[in-house]
Protein backbone atom coordinates (compact mmCIF):
# COMPACT_ATOMS: atom_id res chain seq x y z
CA UNK A 1 0.00 0.00 0.00
CA UNK A 2 1.51 3.32 -1.09
CA UNK A 3 2.33 5.96 1.53
CA UNK A 4 2.71 9.71 1.01
CA UNK A 5 4.32 11.93 3.66
CA UNK A 6 2.89 15.42 3.09
CA UNK A 7 4.39 18.33 5.00
CA UNK A 8 3.18 21.94 4.70
CA UNK A 9 5.01 24.85 6.29
CA UNK A 10 3.43 28.06 4.94
CA UNK A 11 1.82 30.31 7.54
CA UNK A 12 -0.49 31.86 4.90
CA UNK A 13 -3.29 29.33 5.18
CA UNK A 14 -5.77 29.41 2.28
CA UNK A 15 -3.75 32.19 0.64
CA UNK A 16 -0.63 30.03 0.45
CA UNK A 17 0.78 29.38 -3.00
CA UNK A 18 2.85 26.39 -1.88
CA UNK A 19 -0.20 24.81 -0.20
CA UNK A 20 -2.23 25.18 -3.40
CA UNK A 21 0.36 23.15 -5.29
CA UNK A 22 0.93 20.51 -2.62
CA UNK A 23 -2.86 20.12 -2.41
CA UNK A 24 -3.04 19.55 -6.17
CA UNK A 25 -0.34 16.88 -5.89
CA UNK A 26 -2.04 15.18 -2.95
CA UNK A 27 -5.50 15.21 -4.55
CA UNK A 28 -4.13 13.47 -7.63
CA UNK A 29 -2.10 11.02 -5.54
CA UNK A 30 -5.15 10.05 -3.47
CA UNK A 31 -7.21 9.57 -6.64
CA UNK A 32 -4.58 7.12 -7.86
CA UNK A 33 -4.27 5.44 -4.43
CA UNK A 34 -7.72 5.56 -2.78
CA UNK A 35 -6.65 2.80 -0.39
CA UNK A 36 -3.25 4.34 0.28
CA UNK A 37 -1.95 6.17 3.34
CA UNK A 38 -1.22 9.87 3.74
CA UNK A 39 0.79 11.04 6.73
CA UNK A 40 0.18 14.78 7.05
CA UNK A 41 2.00 17.38 9.10
CA UNK A 42 1.13 21.07 9.09
CA UNK A 43 4.21 22.59 10.69
CA UNK A 44 2.67 26.07 10.72
CA UNK A 45 -0.41 24.96 12.67
CA UNK A 46 1.46 22.46 14.84
CA UNK A 47 5.19 23.29 14.83
CA UNK A 48 7.58 20.77 16.26
CA UNK A 49 10.08 22.01 18.86
CA UNK A 50 13.57 22.93 17.83
CA UNK A 51 16.07 20.15 18.43
CA UNK A 52 17.69 20.45 21.86
CA UNK A 53 20.61 18.70 23.52
CA UNK A 54 18.55 16.15 25.44
CA UNK A 55 17.01 14.83 22.22
CA UNK A 56 20.21 15.15 20.20
CA UNK A 57 22.29 13.11 22.65
CA UNK A 58 19.55 10.75 23.83
CA UNK A 59 19.76 7.00 23.45
CA UNK A 60 17.37 5.75 20.77
CA UNK A 61 15.15 4.16 23.45
CA UNK A 62 15.06 7.19 25.75
CA UNK A 63 11.85 9.23 26.15
CA UNK A 64 13.69 12.34 24.90
CA UNK A 65 14.25 10.58 21.57
CA UNK A 66 10.58 9.71 21.02
CA UNK A 67 9.72 12.61 18.70
CA UNK A 68 12.85 12.11 16.60
CA UNK A 69 12.02 8.42 16.24
CA UNK A 70 8.46 9.23 15.16
CA UNK A 71 9.53 11.79 12.54
CA UNK A 72 12.26 9.53 11.15
CA UNK A 73 9.94 6.54 10.96
CA UNK A 74 7.28 8.60 9.16
CA UNK A 75 9.86 9.51 6.52
CA UNK A 76 11.11 5.93 6.28
CA UNK A 77 7.56 4.61 5.80
CA UNK A 78 6.85 6.95 2.90
CA UNK A 79 7.17 6.08 -0.75
CA UNK A 80 7.13 9.79 -1.60
CA UNK A 81 7.85 12.83 0.58
CA UNK A 82 5.97 16.01 -0.41
CA UNK A 83 7.28 19.25 1.11
CA UNK A 84 5.84 22.74 0.89
CA UNK A 85 8.84 25.04 1.27
CA UNK A 86 7.98 28.70 0.64
CA UNK A 87 10.90 31.11 0.65
CA UNK A 88 11.02 33.22 3.81
CA UNK A 89 13.83 35.79 3.87
CA UNK A 90 15.77 33.93 1.16
CA UNK A 91 15.64 30.51 2.82
CA UNK A 92 13.32 27.82 4.20
CA UNK A 93 10.83 28.36 7.05
CA UNK A 94 12.33 27.72 10.49
CA UNK A 95 9.63 25.10 11.08
CA UNK A 96 10.98 23.04 8.19
CA UNK A 97 14.52 23.48 9.48
CA UNK A 98 13.35 22.07 12.84
CA UNK A 99 11.89 19.02 11.08
CA UNK A 100 15.12 18.46 9.18
CA UNK A 101 17.19 18.75 12.37
CA UNK A 102 15.13 16.01 14.03
CA UNK A 103 15.33 13.71 10.98
CA UNK A 104 19.05 14.34 10.42
CA UNK A 105 20.40 11.38 12.43
CA UNK A 106 24.04 10.42 12.00
CA UNK A 107 24.43 6.74 11.20
CA UNK A 108 20.81 6.28 10.14
CA UNK A 109 19.49 8.97 7.82
CA UNK A 110 22.77 10.82 7.32
CA UNK A 111 26.55 10.47 7.30
CA UNK A 112 26.39 6.76 6.63
CA UNK A 113 27.08 4.59 3.62
CA UNK A 114 23.44 3.57 3.22
CA UNK A 115 21.07 6.29 4.51
CA UNK A 116 17.68 4.85 5.43
CA UNK A 117 15.88 7.34 3.14
CA UNK A 118 18.14 6.77 0.13
CA UNK A 119 16.36 6.23 -3.16
CA UNK A 120 12.97 7.58 -2.09
CA UNK A 121 11.37 10.32 -4.15
CA UNK A 122 10.86 13.79 -2.75
CA UNK A 123 8.84 16.61 -4.30
CA UNK A 124 9.54 20.12 -3.01
CA UNK A 125 7.18 23.00 -3.78
CA UNK A 126 9.48 26.00 -3.38
CA UNK A 127 7.28 29.06 -3.89
CA UNK A 128 8.77 32.55 -3.79
CA UNK A 129 7.55 36.12 -4.12
CA UNK A 130 9.97 37.09 -6.87
CA UNK A 131 12.10 35.31 -9.41
CA UNK A 132 15.60 34.00 -8.82
CA UNK A 133 16.21 32.54 -12.24
CA UNK A 134 19.44 33.07 -14.11
CA UNK A 135 19.41 36.49 -15.70
CA UNK A 136 17.24 38.10 -13.00
CA UNK A 137 18.65 40.68 -10.54
CA UNK A 138 18.18 38.25 -7.62
CA UNK A 139 19.86 35.25 -9.24
CA UNK A 140 22.19 33.57 -6.75
CA UNK A 141 20.24 34.66 -3.68
CA UNK A 142 18.03 31.56 -3.49
CA UNK A 143 19.01 29.57 -0.40
CA UNK A 144 15.99 27.28 -0.53
CA UNK A 145 16.76 25.05 -3.46
CA UNK A 146 20.52 24.90 -2.90
CA UNK A 147 20.10 24.02 0.79
CA UNK A 148 17.44 21.38 0.18
CA UNK A 149 19.40 19.81 -2.68
CA UNK A 150 22.25 19.36 -0.20
CA UNK A 151 20.25 18.08 2.78
CA UNK A 152 17.58 16.06 1.03
CA UNK A 153 19.60 14.95 -1.97
CA UNK A 154 23.24 14.59 -1.01
CA UNK A 155 22.82 13.84 2.69
CA UNK A 156 19.57 11.83 2.85
CA UNK A 157 20.02 10.34 -0.61
CA UNK A 158 16.54 11.31 -1.80
CA UNK A 159 15.73 11.75 -5.47
CA UNK A 160 14.46 15.35 -5.34
CA UNK A 161 12.24 17.20 -7.81
CA UNK A 162 11.51 20.92 -7.35
CA UNK A 163 8.33 22.70 -8.43
CA UNK A 164 8.80 26.47 -8.25
CA UNK A 165 5.77 28.79 -8.30
CA UNK A 166 7.32 32.23 -8.57
CA UNK A 167 6.39 35.92 -8.60
CA UNK A 168 3.66 35.22 -6.04
CA UNK A 169 3.81 38.82 -4.76
CA UNK A 170 2.92 40.25 -8.17
CA UNK A 171 -0.87 40.48 -7.60
CA UNK A 172 -0.35 42.46 -4.37
CA UNK A 173 2.63 44.70 -5.10
CA UNK A 174 1.87 47.65 -7.42
CA UNK A 175 5.41 47.83 -8.79
CA UNK A 176 5.11 44.19 -9.89
CA UNK A 177 1.78 44.62 -11.69
CA UNK A 178 3.38 44.05 -15.08
CA UNK A 179 4.51 40.61 -13.91
CA UNK A 180 1.03 39.32 -13.08
CA UNK A 181 0.70 37.36 -16.36
CA UNK A 182 4.03 35.62 -15.63
CA UNK A 183 2.85 34.85 -12.09
CA UNK A 184 -0.40 33.37 -13.41
CA UNK A 185 1.49 31.25 -15.93
CA UNK A 186 3.88 30.02 -13.24
CA UNK A 187 0.99 29.12 -10.90
CA UNK A 188 -0.84 27.19 -13.62
CA UNK A 189 2.32 25.40 -14.73
CA UNK A 190 3.18 24.46 -11.14
CA UNK A 191 -0.24 22.93 -10.50
CA UNK A 192 -0.14 21.03 -13.78
CA UNK A 193 3.36 19.75 -13.03
CA UNK A 194 2.26 18.64 -9.55
CA UNK A 195 -0.69 16.71 -10.94
CA UNK A 196 1.38 15.07 -13.67
CA UNK A 197 4.18 14.15 -11.28
CA UNK A 198 1.73 12.74 -8.73
CA UNK A 199 0.34 10.38 -11.37
CA UNK A 200 3.84 9.32 -12.43
CA UNK A 201 5.04 8.67 -8.87
CA UNK A 202 1.81 6.95 -7.91
CA UNK A 203 2.35 4.43 -10.69
CA UNK A 204 5.94 3.86 -9.57
CA UNK A 205 4.89 3.39 -5.93
CA UNK A 206 2.30 0.82 -6.95
CA UNK A 207 4.73 -1.18 -9.08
Amino acid sequence: MATLLHIDTSFSGENSHSRAVTAAFRKTWEAEHPEGTVIYRDLAAEPIPHLEADAYYADSEAPAFALRRQLIEEAEQADVILLGAPMYNYTIPSTLKAWLDHVFLVGRTSITENPSLAGKRAVVVASRGGSYREGTPMHGNDYVESYLRLTLGEVFGLDVTFIVPELTLAPNVPTMAGLVPLYEASAAESRATAESLAKELAVQAAA
